[in-house]
């Protein structure tokens, strides 16, 4: 491990321990549309969307997790669970600030989250939980690809408001950070067999497409409400920092891709090198918002 020790603790696996962090942004309302300037206003659409479904997700990750919890005998994983709920507790609440701009700036967003809710509503009560993990780890899968990228390019987030590049940087960090906790709680409840591969590949596969098709008619609207939709040079913005030059979404293609092969493990694409540039920046928002907390 090297000078990676001395920032990130690692369990027996030679992944990362999650810690719970407690960061405050205060984000600037009047920014949600354009907080990004770099990117343009769709790019930024995009996130926001994307932020729209993240309390729910996250809330439905834990449950399905703590589901499967009293399975779990490993010490270390038992600490890396309960820091993985507390990180996505935080997740949660954090871009649930977020999404109150955009509720009030666009009645789409909350008729949005309120389907959604009522979508992992009807999985929890009518399929078994199971299949609430298969979906969590497909859905982390995801999670880990975005991330990968704000920790793989730099650049993604310049000329960008700083404290909405810092929401999704430190969100990027604790979602690399436990990204294979879901994984082995997976592995541990259902081993590596047939039927725990076909299951997880079948949950990659189905959360591919109700994810972006959710996604995009909303995405399209919150567009066309900002009078964005042909506004061509706000799309060859979006289109350089999603499959263009920049490329978060174009360079992730194959990581999406290895999740399907049966020995896939998330930390197989270790990026903990990238996390360490990161580091300083994530404890210096925590101890900003501890310092703010004595103050008040």
């Amino acid at each position: 491990m090297g000078i990676l020790q001395r920032f990130i603790k690692s369990t027996v696996y030679h992944e990362p321990l999650p810690i719970r962090r407690d960061i405050r942004f205060d984000l600037p309302a009047d920014r949600i549309a354009d907080w990004h300037t770099s990117a343009g206003p769709i790019f930024t659409a995009l996130l926001n969307t994307f932020s729209i479904v993240l309390p729910i997700g996250e809330r439905f990750f834990i449950d399905a997790v703590r589901a499967h919890r009293d399975l779990v005998e490993d010490p270390e994983l038992k600490k890396a669970v309960t820091a993985f709920i507390g990180q996505e507790a935080m997740h949660g609440r954090e871009h649930e600030d977020y999404n109150r701009a955009l509720f009030e700036r666009n009645s789409i967003a909350p008729q949005f989250e309120s389907f959604v809710l009522d979508v992992f509503g009807l999985m929890k009560k009518h399929l078994p939980a199971s299949y609430w993990l298969s979906a969590t780890i497909a859905l982390e899968h995801f999670t880990a690809l975005l991330a990968d990228s704000v920790l793989q390019i730099p650049e993604l987030f310049e000329g960008a408001e700083e404290h909405y590049a810092n929401i999704w940087r430190w969100h990027a960090f604790e979602e690399t950070e436990h990204k294979a906790v879901a994984y082995d709680v997976w592995n541990t409840a259902m081993g590596q067999g047939i039927y725990a591969y076909l299951l997880r590949s079948f949950g990659l596969v189905a959360a591919t497409v109700v994810f972006w098709g959710f996604v995009l008619p909303v995405f399209t609207k919150i567009v066309m409400d900002e009078k964005k939709l042909t506004d061509l040079s706000a799309w060859r913005k979006a289109y350089r920092y999603t499959f263009g030059e920049v490329g978060a979404l174009r360079k992730q293609l194959g990581n999406y891709i290895d999740y399907f092969r049966p020995n896939y493990h998330p930390w197989d694409h270790d990026n903990r090198a990238q996390m360490l540039a990161l580091q300083d920046l994530i404890y210096e928002l925590a101890d900003k918002t501890k310092a703010a907390k004595v103050l008040s």
